[in-house]
């Protein structure tokens, strides 16, 4: 049986799966930051006993800030803050009589019950507390610390294509055991296991840890041929062997130098595959019941490839991308348990009062060392260990093993709410907020890993640029992941056009298997067309009940230059292909060929061509029509297990919950700043962008006034609304000071008046695709600036493309540089970051200088370049790239001319600059906008802006 491993400490929970081997990754993200190196597959979350509990908003909050060690929480007697453990004792499921007296000062007092007591007592006289008693409001906290932790858990399985329900929760750490079986419930697992060291089990397992050494080096190799005729050839036979070989023998050299015996030693081989034309590897172990069959390691690598990304890559070589070899001696392993015969329920030593789902219990307590292989133990209980306390939820059932462990089996029933009675009122409960936050954020993350998973492109595999989110029935946001900002507002306004124009008069309508598809900016609420969207209506029981939808950014859609992203263009049609409405997918079939026909259209037009990357394009769109798919089960399970009405009722409550802190903030800033407020900034063209703000101080409503902004340009930095909905919606969220779901809710306080025609609000076919990425940025800076709240980043995407129209050699590539971010009132910019509306990664460099004709000749931090303050701007970058073969480049940037502002007394950052450097050493400046080809031994220079200073910069120290 599979297992999943829960750590759960002080400050942070930890989980692992393991299904007889150890899985390892090449990458994880930890509190936001992202790590590449080989590791074992941890997911790490900020939630842990000494997490802190906030109640705002409406809102039940548990971390990331975390009370420590010290103060630790209110519980430890050193005037701590609210956390986990305190919820965990208030509600009697850890007992002060069995723990030390090792708190307070002198370190010499029991966990104080009362002190916590009061600080849950502070909250429930709170306005958004009262409603609830001590008890309901530490069981709330505990309920939603339970399911940040459940997140990564249905990540690492239903992410993964594994079916969580038949996976065994393994617990260890101190806290673990205190929640393990409730989150089981949660989670559909019927079967939890504690180790009778489960409070130290990392401890106690490094004592009986495998020795091993690991070598591994790279390859560029064809491990099988896709062409039929050549399918019996083996090209790295003559030297796969022979490397593996070598690796084995510096590895056991290397274990044999510590000591160890060479007759202990194991090898294990392995092999790091991928399909050609993709940057997704896997290390696939050698199998020892295939060594003799031709090209062994193929079939697993098919086999875990369809497993875990839904499809193969028919026609495409499997190449080798590294060798590894793991030599191992293994550590002093446990008996296995034998099974022992049934001694009933044991005798407690003490009951106590503890709180589960129906309220007070009676539950016994049992001192672990009283107990005996055999005896059986029911919920609710609670069973103590010198280093751990093991909660027993109601519906469990513990067996001890002939090794003293505890082998829980849990009924893992869900009784749907009482409130699915039609015609009766749902009441919003924060805590059901608050989890259904977590649910549905969960959904649109697994849909953007599923998308990251399935996608070729390296623009969505690598550089991420792709948002996926939930919609209510009518199309508003509820919930999309954190991925790109400028895709926030448009996505929606893409959603409900799609709405509105299937179910206009004379329209075939919705049905289940149907997939939308639409890329147009002005006409069916895009940002700019190579971002496609993909929308899916979810119907149950035949009625239509919500959407999901997956925009990426597809890097090359036709056009007049290869990237679909022009300098020059002055009209849509140059931009690629135009998508109003049409049906991806229908009745389940795609429809490949009326794609096709889409996207080819362009080069019916003198002067333009269609797409440059038909079979990336295909591929990533069945990789959001996934994306979605995955979406659309998650949703359906949550409607099984909550019921629709409560599912509906809380996409609408989040919402609200949502406008009501943006109303919040809008008052508060009023009453600082008045009612009125206004800021104007400027394209490098000159245009101005003008913004005036008129707030209602006591209804908390907004007019976002552009009023002033210079018309529509002859040229492509023209934004539809849909992008300064999305740029005005992450600003608000930026300016709430606190976690709030991002979603329609945010503009529900704002009316907008944008007049026609003018930059912000385009003709139909204005050239817009600089608008989503240039002007959107500084929409967001007006926006700032109108609110004081910090100095101009770099204003700026620095869009960059290049690529190759020869026949037989076409393609295209697309990327997004980083530069300076703004300083602040109370921080400092940071340098080299991708700031507001995009949020994307750039290319690793050994992916693109393996996939496309060029060299990497510099990127590093443009030292000085931000802003001076008492708060410094954030320096901007340099990234200077050589084609190998004449290519042609071409870059839409802005912040070349019209410097990024300071603040409050700040200096404004450097400009931009971009330059061709030839061979012989001539320096030549391209300009902001400019579209050329580049030769072979020439190097385009990018030198993306800084960002603005905040504060007068201190005065120079006298000599």
């Amino acid at each position: 049986m599979p297992v999943i491993g829960f750590d759960m400490g002080g400050t942070s929970t930890d989980v692992s799966r393991y299904d007889g081997s150890l899985e390892l990754v090449f990458e994880t993200i930890t509190a936001g930051v992202s790590i590449q190196a080989p590791q074992l597959d941890i997911n790490t979350v900020a939630a842990g006993g000494g997490s802190r509990l906030f109640l705002r908003s409406g809102m039940f909050y548990v971390g990331p800030e975390s009370a420590g060690a010290h103060p630790g929480p209110v519980c430890y007697r050193k005037n701590g803050h609210l956390a986990v453990t305190d919820a965990n004792l208030v509600l009697g499921r850890v007992l002060p009589q069995y723990f030390p007296s090792i708190f307070g000062p002198k370190e010499d007092e029991p966990l104080d019950l009362e002190g916590a007591r009061k600080g849950f007592a502070k909250l429930r006289d709170t306005e958004e507390g009262q409603q609830y008693t001590v008890e309901e409001i530490a069981y709330g906290f505990l309920k939603v610390a339970n399911e940040a932790m459940c997140r990564p858990i249905r990540n690492l399985t239903q992410m993964k294509g594994y079916d969580i329900t038949t996976h065994r929760l393994a617990c260890f750490g101190g806290a673990g055991p205190q929640h393990a079986c409730a989150m089981a419930k949660a989670l559909g697992m019927t079967k939890v296991f504690v180790h009778r060291y489960g409070g130290v089990l990392s401890a106690y397992g490094l004592s009986m840890a495998d020795a091993v050494n690991e070598q591994q080096e790279p390859a560029a190799a064809v491990y099988e041929y896709s062409d039929p005729i050549r399918a019996k050839d083996d090209p790295s036979a003559s030297s796969r062997e022979e490397r593996l070989t070598s690796l084995a023998q510096q590895a056991t050299d290397s274990l044999i130098g510590q000591g160890y015996s060479k007759e202990d030693i194991i090898i294990e081989k392995y092999i790091n595959l991928r399909y050609q034309g993709t940057d997704t590897a896997v290390m696939i172990q050698e199998r020892i019941d295939t060594k003799d069959d031709h090209l062994p390691y193929a079939d697993a690598f098919r086999a875990h490839y369809r497993r875990e990304f839904g499809f193969e890559l028919e026609g495409r070589d499997i190449l080798i991308d590294d060798y590894r070899v793991r030599a191992v001696v293994q550590g002093s392993n446990p008996k296995d348990c034998v099974p022992v015969p049934s001694l009933g329920a044991p005798k407690p030593m003490d009951t106590q009062k503890t709180y589960f789902e129906n309220g007070w219990e009676d539950a016994n307590i049992y001192n672990i060392d009283d107990l005996k292989p055999g005896h059986e133990i029911s919920g609710p209980a609670i069973i103590v260990q010198s280093i751990s306390t093991i909660v027993l939820e109601i519906g469990c059932t513990a067996l001890v093993t002939s090794d003293g462990d505890l082998d829980i089996t849990v009924d893992a029933y869900h009784i749907k709410d009482d409130d699915e009675s039609e015609g009766e009122e749902i009441i919003e409960d924060p805590v059901q907020l608050s989890i259904f936050s977590h649910r549905f954020m969960g959904i649109a993350e697994q849909m953007g890993r599923t998308l990251q998973r399935t996608a070729i492109s390296v623009n969505m595999k690598e550089r991420l640029d792709f948002s996926c989110a939930l919609f209510t029935s009518d199309g508003g946001l509820v919930a999309n992941a954190p991925h790109i900002p400028v895709h926030l507002g448009a996505m929606q306004s893409a959603v409900t056009f799609q709405v509105e124009y299937w179910n206009s008069e004379g329209r075939e309508g919705l049905k289940e298997g149907d997939v939308l598809v639409s890329n147009h900016p002005q006409l069916a609420g895009g940002s700019h067309l190579p971002d496609i969207t993909v929308i899916t209506p979810v119907f149950h029981d035949g009625k239509l009940i919500f959407f999901l939808a997956s925009r990426g950014h597809h890097a090359d859609i036709g056009g007049i230059t290869p990237g679909s992203m022009p300098p020059h263009s002055k009209c849509l049609e140059d931009e690629g292909a135009m998508i109003v409405a049409f049906k991806l997918v229908r009745d389940g079939a795609f429809q490949e060929e009326g794609i096709t026909e889409i996207l080819k259209s362009p080069g019916k037009i003198p002067g333009n061509t269609g797409t440059r990357n038909l079979n990336d394009n295909l591929s990533d769109l069945r990789a959001q029509v996934a994306a979605n798919n995955s979406g659309t089960r998650l949703l359906k399970e949550l409607v099984e297990e909550f019921g629709l009405r409560t599912i509906d009722a809380y996409m609408h409550f989040i919402q609200r919950n949502a406008e009501l802190s943006v109303r919040a903030m809008l008052k508060d800033f009023a009453k600082e700043n008045g009612s009125r407020s206004e800021a104007i900034d400027y394209m490098d063209d000159g245009t101005p962008i003008k913004l005036t703000i008129e707030i209602d101080e006591e209804t908390g409503s907004a007019m976002f006034d552009f009023t002033g902004t210079g018309p529509q340009v002859l040229g492509n930095h023209n934004a539809p609304p849909a992008v300064t909905y999305s740029a005005v919606i992450y600003s608000l969220r930026s300016l709430v000071a606190q976690d709030i779901p991002l979603n329609q809710g945010c503009l529900a306080p704002i009316t907008f008046n944008i007049p026609k025609h003018c930059l912000l609000n385009p003709s139909d076919d204005a050239g817009v695709v600089g608008g989503n990425v240039l002007t959107s940025q500084r929409v967001v800076d007006v926006v700032l600036k109108a609110f004081k709240a910090c100095a101009a980043s770099q204003g700026c995407m620095n869009n960059l493309t290049f690529g190759d129209e020869t026949k037989g050699k076409e393609f295209g590539y697309y990327e997004t540089i980083a530069g300076g971010a703004g300083a602040g009132p109370t921080w400092e910019g940071r340098s080299g970051v991708h700031t507001h509306c995009t949020n994307t990664r750039i290319t690793d460099p050994e992916i693109l200088e393996r996939r496309y004709p060029v060299l990497l000749r510099e990127f590093s931090l443009r030292d000085g370049s931000g802003g001076e303050g008492e708060h410094k701007g954030g320096d901007g970058v340099i990234r200077e790239i050589e084609p190998l073969r004449p290519l042609v480049m071409s870059i839409l940037s802005e912040r070349r001319t019209l410097q990024p502002y300071g603040m409050d007394g700040g200096s404004p950052a450097q400009c931009g600059r971009n330059l061709m450097i030839k061979n012989d050493g001539l320096i030549i400046n391209i300009g902001g906008k400019c579209s050329t080809t580049i030769n072979a031994g020439d190097r385009l220079r990018i030198e993306t802006p800084g960002g603005g200073g905040f504060g007068t910069p201190p005065a120079p120290a006298q000599k």
